[in-house]
C-alpha cells in the first residue's frame, strides 16, 4: 500500500481527478482536505487555498494514478508524491487489496 498525495486548486478538480481514479478501479478510496499553502512560483511567494487529496492505492500503480493526475490536473506542476507507510491495520489492506484486484 501506498498513500499518494497530490493537491487540486478546488474541491470540483479534487473530486473529477478522485472519481475518475475511483471508477478505473486505481484506487481504493481517497480524502480531501481543505488547505492553505504558500510556495515558490517563478521567483516569488504565492499564496492559495487549496484541496489536499490523500489517495490509497496500491505501490504497482503509481505510474497509472500520477498519469492521471497530470492530465487531470491545471496545475502546470502537479505535486504528486507517494510514501509507503511503515504499518497498516490488516483489515484496511486485505480491504484496500480485494478492492484493486477486481479490476
Amino acid at each position: 500500500m501506498i498513500l499518494i498525495f497530490t493537491t487540486a486548486t478546488n474541491r470540483k478538480q479534487a473530486v473529477e481527478i478522485g472519481d475518475k481514479l475511483l471508477r478505473e478501479k486505481t484506487i481504493a478510496c481517497y480524502n480531501l482536505v481543505p488547505i492553505q499553502s504558500k510556495y515558490w512560483w517563478k521567483g516569488k511567494t504565492v499564496e492559495d487555498n487549496e484541496i489536499l487529496m490523500l489517495i490509497k492505492t496500491r505501490k504497482e500503480n503509481f505510474r497509472r494514478v500520477e498519469k492521471t493526475i497530470l492530465e487531470n490536473s491545471i496545475y502546470e506542476t502537479p505535486e504528486v508524491i507517494a510514501i509507503k507507510p511503515s504499518k497498516v491495520n490488516n483489515k484496511y489492506l486485505d480491504w484496500l487489496n480485494a478492492l484493486i484486484d477486481k479490476y
